[in-house]
């Protein structure tokens, strides 16, 4: 009997917070029959993630080795459930690629039904960005029960 791979892309706005961080948790948990990638609706192509995603990863012991990537179709294409961390994000795939509506969630309400908007930490402090990462991650442990 062969598992059947799940492809998660998780998208933010700029692929520097949010998403690589939800990508780093997910990726972390080792499920053999999940891929995990990140990108941003409005991200430049190879930038680093920010340093206080990277710091306050670091304090879980998740090391953060990122590069930026735009949303492409091919991303879309390659992904089984496609993640965004707010509703308008959602709304923005679903405007630029109607073939992905089906597939495509915030990922709070993927896992609740509720579709919640996890908290934007961009230009905020080290702590701002680790309550972002205690949401991400309790939303994650929910996320590797669904798969």
């Amino acid at each position: 009997m062969s598992v059947t791979k799940t492809n998660i892309l998780f998208v933010c706005t700029g692929n520097t917070c949010r998403s690589p961080m939800a990508e780093a948790l997910l990726r972390h948990k080792n499920l053999p029959h999940v891929e995990v990638k990140s990108a941003g609706i409005f991200a430049i192509d190879g930038g680093d993630a920010s340093a206080h995603a990277k710091a306050v990863l670091a304090e879980k012991g998740i090391e953060l080795q990122h590069r930026s990537s735009l949303l492409t179709k091919e991303q879309i294409d390659w992904a089984t459930y496609v993640l965004t961390m707010t509703s308008g994000h959602k709304q923005h795939i679903i405007d630029r690629f109607p073939e992905a509506a089906e597939k495509t969630f915030t990922l709070k309400e993927f896992i609740t039904g509720e579709a919640e908007d996890v908290l934007d930490p961009f230009g905020g402090s080290v702590d701002v960005y680790r309550q972002t990462r205690d949401e991400l991650e309790n939303a994650i442990i929910e996320l590797t029960k669904k798969l």
